[in-house]
C-alpha cells in the first residue's frame, strides 16, 4: 500500500498553530499516514494524537524534524504544493499512485530549495489561498476521493444525516 506523508515546513508556533493543526487534521482525514512538522511543537502533536484516540486511525505526528533528512531518505515521489507549479489536474496524471508520496506544504515564504527538490510542483489554483484547502483538494484528487470511504474505527463515529447530529460513541455503550 502506498504511504502518503505530509511535510509541513516553516511552522511558526505563535502564528501558525491553528493552520498547522488544520493541515494535520486534513492530512489525517483525507488519507495521509503521517505528518512531519519541522518545528518542535508538542501541543499540536498532543492535539492531533487526541483526535486519533477519539476518532480512530493510525495517523502519526512527528515534530521538530529535519526536513533535509526526511527528503534525503525519501524513496518515493516528492510533491510541493504551490501557486506556481503545474496545474493540479495535469500534475495528478503524472504521479504514480503505486509509489510512496511526500507532500511538501509551506507556512511562511518557501525557499527555492523546495521547488528544486520536488519531483513536481503542483499548482492548486494560481491565486493566493489556504494551504489547508490546497492539501484537501490535492489529496481528494490523488486518492480519487477514497478518503470518503475510509474506516477509522474510533471511539466516536459521526453518522451522516440530513438534519441534526448523529454520533455513535463506543465509550457510552
Amino acid at each position: 500500500m502506498t504511504m502518503i506523508a505530509v511535510l509541513r515546513i516553516g511552522h511558526r508556533i505563535d502564528r501558525d498553530k491553528r493552520v498547522t493543526t488544520h493541515v494535520a487534521l486534513v492530512a489525517r482525514a483525507f488519507g495521509a499516514d503521517i505528518i512531519y512538522i519541522t518545528t518542535k511543537d508538542e501541543k499540536i502533536k498532543k492535539n492531533i494524537q487526541s483526535v486519533c484516540i477519539r476518532f480512530g486511525g493510525n495517523f502519526q505526528v512527528q515534530t521538530g524534524v529535519d526536513h533535509k533528512n526526511i527528503i534525503k531518505s525519501w524513496k518515493g515521489s516528492i510533491v510541493h504544493l504551490t501557486m506556481y507549479g503545474e496545474e493540479l489536474e495535469k500534475a495528478i496524471n503524472h504521479l504514480d499512485t503505486n509509489r510512496d508520496l511526500l507532500i511538501i506544504v509551506g507556512a511562511e515564504k518557501v525557499p527555492p530549495y523546495f521547488y528544486e527538490i520536488a519531483d513536481i510542483n503542483v499548482s492548486v489554483g494560481n491565486q493566493p489561498h489556504s494551504e489547508v484547502a490546497a492539501l484537501a483538494l490535492f489529496l481528494d484528487r490523488f486518492t480519487k476521493a477514497a478518503w470518503q470511504k475510509k474506516e477509522f474505527d474510533g471511539n466516536i463515529q459521526i453518522i451522516p444525516c440530513v438534519k441534526g447530529k448523529k454520533v455513535l460513541s463506543k465509550e457510552k455503550a
